[in-house]
């Protein structure tokens, strides 16, 4: 694919550069406005060789261009080395963080310009680097390659507003060795060539091998890459500034046929359940669970209850310290119908943890600057670190249940959100995070009693709305959705678990028995 660049043009004068870039420019600072006006993100990875001008190029446009609507992130430099380290190879951990969090934390809001220099393939090549080299082209066993989360994350980027736009800076390998020796010579500059970057031209051939096969393999019809002739500034200017106005017009042209749609919600079951993939293309358990099946007879005797709680709460303390110090992440998912006893359940796990070591994360209405980013982006952003444990009241599964009930998402976006979750998931686990989705069931003739209760304790009517009662007036739309929610996403990595709640203590110790379990498994 690198071949395509053409080395062999004489380079851009002057005359016949100014006049061109300053047409593309104004074009482009008009376009940003409009962008913004209509939502419209852009997402601008620059990518490349080490000297190919990178950091220049990503200048010139902020010069220019609006700066409360644009952010620059750069990514930190990085080695074989340091990704062995932080990639603990051979654990299934790809660092202390996700491969995406980085980047999903520093995308800005639809309508903005996010500038990348260096992104998530830098990232994911030094890691198959330090693994293997044949993983640019052969995923590890029972893993999914860096190359499809990459892959997932740009076509959900392009499915909620943005756009995507991937530079490729390419110089030739005299070009680079002689702008790095200029730059390393200059005591000014000399910080910006530490001795491993000048070593790393000695592998320019090789390096050249594993670029071309990692752009061919991601070359995507929705996220296609650009190749740019990094060794004529002027001529790199151009095509640059060439290739955003034509990117945002493209988009701006989109937004209008699709504002000239009419969109019809969507408000029976069986209109809804219509809409649900037929199947995910990750693999799912042989039989997932279903609402009507739910046995809600299932309890404990007090005296047990009071006993089983200490000695599990105990040992999950222990493997919590133990988990900490091996940098495995836990995270919860409590997903239920209202009044099952979420957050009762996450009171008593939490109970036996260091209240330094946890985080719940609620899910409340989304904020302004939430609802201008992807669905995810908030969970994206709200993940435990690695040795410490998150726990879920409600999650990302919102997008395929009250969203989809209450007609918030158009159908066609909350039906793509199945395999973006599991897709999600999957990262997830890749991390090395234990996950478990708990699903916290109560009877409809269970959660009236609750509900009546509330109502009439004046210390809990503040757990009784408005939205509860009117959520148990579209009960056959709820149970639809969480059937196909459980279809779905119960995936083979990460199943869902029911937690039969009518009686409260026994979902507790079965969740506490479970959450042992698999910390005790994992950490041997």
């Amino acid at each position: 694919m690198l071949d395509r660049v053409d080395f062999s043009a004489e380079p851009l004068k002057k005359e016949a550069y100014k006049p061109a870039y300053d047409a593309l420019i104004e074009r482009l600072v008009v376009l940003q406005q409009q962008a913004i006006t209509q939502g419209v993100g852009l997402v601008v990875l620059f990518e490349g060789w080490n000297g190919a001008g990178k950091g220049s190029r990503i200048s010139d446009l902020m010069y220019h261009l609006d700066a409360r609507a644009t952010s620059v992130h750069v990514s930190p430099d990085a080695d074989v080395a340091s990704a062995r380290e932080l990639g603990r190879l051979g654990s299934g951990v790809t660092g202390y963080h996700p491969l995406m969090q980085e980047y999903w934390q520093a995308l800005g809001e639809r309508g903005h310009i996010t500038f990348y220099d260096r992104g998530w393939y830098t990232k994911a090549t030094q890691l198959m680097l330090a693994q293997h080299p044949a993983d640019l082209v052969l995923p590890k066993r029972g893993a999914r390659h860096y190359l499809e989360s990459i892959e997932d994350f740009e076509r959900q980027l392009t499915r909620d507003g943005y756009v995507v736009v991937k530079l490729f800076m390419h110089i030739r390998k005299k070009t680079q060795r002689k702008r790095l020796d200029r730059l390393y010579d200059d005591k000014a500059t000399r910080w910006r060539v530490p001795e491993k970057k000048l070593v790393s031209t000695k592998d320019y051939d090789e390096a050249y091998e594993l670029y071309d096969k990692l752009l061919d393999g991601s070359d995507f019809s929705f996220a296609p890459w650009v190749l740019i002739n990094g060794e004529d500034k002027r001529a790199a200017n151009l095509a640059i500034a060439a290739t955003l106005v034509s990117a945002i017009e493209g988009a701006l042209e989109a937004r209008a046929r699709d504002a000239s749609k009419e969109v019809t919600p969507l408000r029976t079951a069986a209109a809804q359940h219509a809409c649900a993939p037929a199947r995910s293309r990750f693999e799912t358990v042989d039989d997932p669970l279903r609402v009507e099946t739910m046995d809600h007879s299932l309890s404990i005797p007090p005296d047990e209850y009071k006993r089983e709680l200490k000695d599990l709460q105990k040992r999950l303390f222990r493997l919590e310290n133990i988990m900490y110090q091996e940098r495995v992440p836990l995270m919860l998912v409590y997903e239920g119908w209202d009044a099952a006893g979420k957050g009762g359940n996450i009171k008593r796990v939490a109970q036996a943890l260091d209240a330094r070591a946890y985080t719940i994360f609620p899910s409340p209405a989304p904020t302004k600057p939430e609802l201008a980013h992807p669905h995810l982006w908030r969970y994206w952003t709200r993940l435990p670190k690695a040795g410490h444990v998150g726990m879920y009241d409600r999650s990302w599964y919102g997008r395929v249940l009250v969203e989809r009930v209450e007609d918030i998402t158009p159908p066609e976006r909350w039906a793509e959100g199945y395999d973006e979750i599991n897709e999600f998931e999957h990262d997830l686990i890749d991390w090395g995070a234990i996950l478990l989705k708990f699903w916290v069931d109560v009877s409809p003739e269970e959660q009236l009693a609750r509900f009546t209760a509330r109502a009439e304790d004046p210390a809990k009517q503040w757990k009784i709305t408005p939205d509860d009662w009117r959520n148990r007036e579209k009960l056959e739309q709820y149970a639809s959705a969480v059937d196909d929610m459980f279809r779905l996403t119960s995936t083979t990595y990460a199943p869902w678990i029911v937690l039969e709640s009518d009686d409260k203590r026994y979902a507790r110790i079965k969740a506490l028995r479970i959450i042992v379990a698999a910390l005790e498994e994992r950490l041997g």
